[in-house]
């Protein structure tokens, strides 16, 4: 009887090391890009490995510390999904969220999501609002006054890519949509800063970035659920 319970305590174990092996995910389909404890899957743009200084892990968050680490960018490469994530910066912090990343590019340019202190970084009051929290920087402003948190405090984003049709979502409000390759994103482009970049506003497979602008930014419980290529839900 006590051979049987001990078997039972290590099987158990057992199991339990398995689990606490896996990748983090959160209901089906979800899979975590950062584990918290370690930067496996993130490596800088166009070079193999991790930067070796500007970014660390602490505390469960991924931190930019803002000295010339360099973005970072996953392993792989994502068409159709819905990705979270919790962020926060320092006062006066500038940053930014990039997908549709591709290194055929000689930059890491992609759709950025951006993510700024609009109370004490100058940037923000430019653009015409096209340079707030949430917006897609320099190309189109959020359709209502994005519900961002103050320098310090934590935001929740989210961004839904599926087939043609993004939306950027903060704090549980839906700030913006758009649609890759429509007349309206590529009037809006030609009035950005990315006016001459080919194939800007097109829908790509990409990397997801994090952006290194010089300044703190904290990111954790990043996470990606791929999706099918229906309609993106309007809600």
């Amino acid at each position: 009887m006590k051979l049987r319970s001990v078997s039972f305590l290590v099987l158990a174990l057992s199991q339990a090391r398995l689990v606490s092996a896996a990748p983090a995910q959160d209901g089906p389909g979800w899979v975590s890009l950062f584990d918290g404890k370690t930067t496996h899957g993130w490596r800088s743009f166009k070079k193999p490995g991790f930067p070796d200084h500007g970014w660390q892990v602490e505390e469960g968050w991924l931190h930019c510390l803002g000295k010339n680490g360099g973005d970072i960018i996953t392993d792989q490469e994502f068409e159709n999904f819905e990705l979270e994530w919790e962020w926060k910066q320092a006062p006066g912090g500038n940053s930014g969220l990039k997908y549709f990343i591709t290194e055929k590019r000689a930059s890491a340019v992609g759709h950025e999501y951006q993510l700024i202190d609009e109370a004490r970084e100058p940037d923000a009051k430019l653009g015409a609002g096209k340079r707030v929290t949430a917006a897609l920087y320099d190309v189109l402003k959020p359709a209502e006054a994005p519900p961002t948190k103050p320098a310090g405090e934590i935001n929740h984003s989210k961004i839904v890519v599926r087939g043609n049709h993004v939306q950027h979502w903060l704090n549980g409000a839906k700030v913006l949509e758009y649609d890759c390759g429509s007349e309206a994103l590529k009037a809006a482009v030609a009035e950005s800063k990315f006016k001459n970049v080919q194939g800007f506003g097109e829908k790509i497979k990409g990397h997801i970035l994090l952006q290194d602008h010089h300044s703190e930014a904290w990111f954790r419980n990043i996470r990606l659920h791929e999706l099918g290529e229906g309609p993106a839900k309007k809600a």
